[in-house]
């Protein structure tokens, strides 16, 4: 289901009508069934990985805590909850986003230096969401880990804060010290915080619909026909294509933060005038800001952050840069374009 189709715009009525008519010591459950729901509208199987994950994490989570509680010395054995965590998690990530990509690189090689090709390929769609969610979900694991935040035993409750379905297709990558904290203590509902709500989504939507979305029929339509335009079309559509994915994505977002303060909740900024920004640092601490955070308090601080030699600290910022371009596509173009801005940011 999209935010910009008709059926959402019945559906989430229902949803908020539902969710406040119902006591508080339950309504987190019917938040959980219409965010499976809202999941499902694109492959009801794919609701089984989403399930698989939760239940991954919760599971460590619990371990870690009670690691935490009983055994608070025995940090070797924690640390090995999270590598299962994170290596169970990644590897169904890697199977269904980069699997058929590795192979067709390997493929690529083995014909370059004429030896037989590999012939597995997997017919497959790629899980909506999945980066979104796994990366939560795991971000989850390691704030419990650090102690930053009790694991929750409540398992219907966790499954709600990785499927919230107003964040849980396009983001932001929200953190358990935020979300959850406040799926544990519902608020009542506030006429004004639904007008502000309510308003961040119509900004949303214009975002998504008037702008992007007229511009994509110029943006596409050049870019199908390049033999036909000359520079200045194709100079004009590059340059309305960063308008557009901007509108298209911030909308999104925007939409996703505005549907959440209706409810209550307060979701993370995404994004802040990243095309303001007067250098490449800058810009990615104004773009997809819950991921850039994401990547610099579970990667790029363990990794050692600034701490280190300069010599690491590039080395650092370089992993980082180069797992950002893998996460948003499995194709060689965003590994080149993660590498790219590392050496900028170098």
């Amino acid at each position: 289901m999209l935010f910009n189709s008709y059926g959402f715009l019945v559906f989430f009525p229902i949803v908020v009508v539902i969710y406040f008519l119902l006591p508080k010591r339950i309504s987190y459950l019917w938040l959980l069934a219409a965010s499976y729901y809202f999941y499902m509208g694109w492959n009801a199987k794919y609701a089984l990985l989403l399930l698989v994950s939760t239940t991954i994490t919760y599971v460590s989570g619990m371990l870690i805590q009670w690691l935490n509680d009983r055994h608070p010395d025995k940090i070797c054995a924690k640390k090995w909850v999270v590598a299962g965590s994170f290596i169970s998690n990644l590897a169904i990530l890697f199977f269904f986003k980069y699997f058929n990509f590795t192979i067709e690189s390997m493929n690529t090689v083995l014909r370059y230096i004429d030896l037989p090709t590999i012939n597995t390929s997997l017919d497959v769609l790629l899980p909506v969401g999945i980066s979104f969610y796994t990366f939560q979900a795991l971000g989850y694991t390691v704030d419990v880990y650090r102690g930053e935040i009790e694991a929750e035993r409540n398992f219907f409750r966790y499954a709600l804060f990785v499927s919230f379905f107003p964040q849980l297709v396009a983001g932001p990558i929200e953190r358990s010290k935020n979300l959850l904290t406040q799926l544990r203590n519902p608020k009542p509902f506030s006429y004004e915080r639904m007008c502000d709500g309510v308003m961040l989504m119509i900004w949303g939507y214009f975002l998504k619909l008037v702008i992007a979305d007229r511009i994509s029929i110029f943006v596409d339509n050049a870019y199908a026909n390049v033999g036909v335009y000359d520079g200045k079309y194709l100079l004009i559509a590059s340059m309305l294509f960063a308008i557009q994915i901007y509108c298209d994505f911030a909308g999104y977002s925007t939409i996703a933060i505005g549907a959440a303060e209706v409810m209550g909740f307060q979701l993370m900024d995404n994004f802040n005038c990243p095309y303001l920004s007067q250098s490449v640092a800058e810009f990615w601490r104004r773009w997809h800001i819950s991921l850039s955070t994401w990547f610099k308090e579970y990667l790029y601080i363990p990794l050692g952050g600034n701490r280190v030699s300069q010599r690491r600290n590039l080395f650092n910022l370089f992993v980082v840069f180069l797992a950002t371009g893998i996460w948003h596509g499995a194709s060689w173009n965003f590994v080149f374009w993660g590498l790219w801005h590392g050496i900028f940011i170098i």
